[in-house]
Formats: structure tokens, C-alpha cells, sequence
């Protein structure tokens, strides 16, 4: 008695091995399609500048700001050692809603974009601040635009700020800050 294989997939049909071939092409189509439309990030050049601000209370010095485009989301982190929470004073985490003036330059036409956030770690009296990452809230900001800190006379106040910390978590402060110089290098981009 002899057994006679089972008969191929493609016996009797020389195109069958071809069926799979096109679902694989529309899968590989849809992905290339998908990363087409998925935002880019942009660099922003450089990553990193200083300025000096006045903070009152809480300090004036130097202040590192960090700054990232993610594509879909611009951001500035504000961080320094010489601004610091007051003795006696502290903030939960993520309590403390921070907004950042920047001047923009785009096409020699000169604005103001701001950038808004609750984002800190808990910090208490002493603690360096650490602010952000705030995202672009007010003003737009396209391929090669470029801005800086928004430098004003001191002192700051309520109505002239720079920089703008509102505590609310276990300490309730409202701290106006000014820049009192430009960055070391104004953002691009």
C-alpha cells in the first residue's frame, strides 16, 4: 500500500503562494503612512541658557533654563540654586503653578509667547526650585523663531513679572520674578 503526500498548498493553484503578499504590503503601507503623519521633534538650539532673575523673597541669581520640542508639545524647565523656597515655607509636589514670559522674535517682528505648568517635585524651606517642564500656553512658535527672557526694571510685582510662582500646597505665596539680563543664548527653534 502506498501513501500518497498531502497535495501542496500551491498544487493546482500557481498564484495561491502569492495571496499574502499584498496584506503585507497594505500592513507596511499603513505604517509607513502612520509615521508620516506622527509629529517630528524639532531640535531647539541649544538645550540650555542662563539669565538672571529677582525673585524677591525667594532669591535672585542664576536660573538654567532647559528647553525641548517634542513636536507635539514645546516645553521650558526652569531650575536654579540661587532661587530658592523661603525658611519655614514648602510645596507638594506638583502644586505650585508656574508661567514663564519669554520674549519672541520671528521675521525681525518682535511678541511675547508664554509657557504655563503645574509641574514640580515637593520641595521645602531652602530647596532649590525646579519648575516645569511648562508647556507653550499663549503665542505660537514656528521653525526658527527665537526667544529669550523678558528682561524689566525691579522690583517685580504683581503687575511686572517675568517669571510668575503661585504656591498653593501647603504654602499659599504668590512670587513675581523679573529677568534682570538676557539669556546667555536665546533659544532657537
Amino acid at each position: 500500500m502506498s501513501i500518497n503526500p498531502a497535495p501542496s498548498p500551491t498544487a493546482g493553484n500557481p498564484n495561491r503562494r502569492h495571496v499574502r503578499l499584498p496584506l503585507v504590503l497594505a500592513a507596511a503601507c499603513s505604517a509607513a503612512a502612520a509615521l508620516a503623519l506622527a509629529p517630528t521633534a524639532h531640535a531647539v538650539a541649544p538645550l540650555t541658557a542662563t539669565a538672571t532673575y529677582d525673585c524677591g523673597a525667594w532669591g535672585s541669581g542664576l536660573a538654567t533654563l532647559t528647553a525641548a520640542d517634542s513636536g507635539t508639545a514645546k516645553t521650558v524647565k526652569v531650575t536654579s540654586t540661587a532661587i530658592t523656597m523661603p525658611p519655614g515655607t514648602s510645596a507638594d509636589p506638583n502644586s505650585i503653578t508656574t508661567t514663564l514670559k519669554l520674549t519672541k522674535t520671528s521675521g525681525g517682528v518682535t511678541s511675547q509667547v508664554q509657557f504655563s505648568g503645574k509641574t514640580n517635585p515637593g520641595m521645602s524651606g531652602g530647596s532649590p526650585i525646579t519648575l516645569g517642564p511648562l508647556k507653550l500656553t499663549s503665542g505660537s512658535l514656528a521653525a526658527g523663531d527665537s526667544t529669550d527672557s523678558t528682561v524689566l526694571p525691579t522690583p517685580p510685582s504683581t503687575t511686572q513679572w517675568s517669571l510668575q510662582i503661585v504656591a498653593s500646597s501647603p504654602t499659599s505665596a504668590t512670587v513675581p520674578c523679573v529677568a534682570t539680563s538676557a539669556q546667555s543664548t536665546a533659544f532657537v527653534w
